[in-house]
């Protein structure tokens, strides 16, 4: 059994214009998601909006530059993760196309095991 990370990204305009119909709708959907494949979740979180990111980078030399906001600005930004459990790659990518991700997609990776 291997361990992958299911990275879900998605439009923020789209969830602002949803309202809290479309969010209520999201959290059903998410339980559903975690009543379906319980046995298979580790873990996951949903994340604040790309407006309250932090970015920090080394300047190469010692010191860091620290600014407002994700790395890149993009249309899709990520918004939140599960931390599943699977026999391969083909049932993580199963599991992972059940993931609520109305307004975007997901992203499927393995989580390195360091020995």
């Amino acid at each position: 059994m291997a361990q992958y990370l299911v990275l879900i990204y998605e439009n923020e305009d789209a969830w602002e214009k949803a309202g809290q119909a479309g969010i209520d709708l999201a959290m059903k959907e998410h339980t559903e998601f975690g009543e379906r494949n319980g046995k298979a979740l580790q873990g996951g979180n949903a994340l604040q909006p790309t407006t309250t990111a932090t970015s920090i980078r080394s300047d190469g030399a010692g010191s860091f530059t620290v600014t407002d906001g994700p790395f890149l600005e993009t249309k899709e930004a990520l918004g939140g993760y599960y931390v599943i459990d699977a026999d391969d790659l083909d049932g993580a990518i199963k599991i992972a196309k059940q993931v609520p991700a109305r307004y975007g997609g997901v992203e499927v990776r393995p989580v390195m095991v360091f020995d």
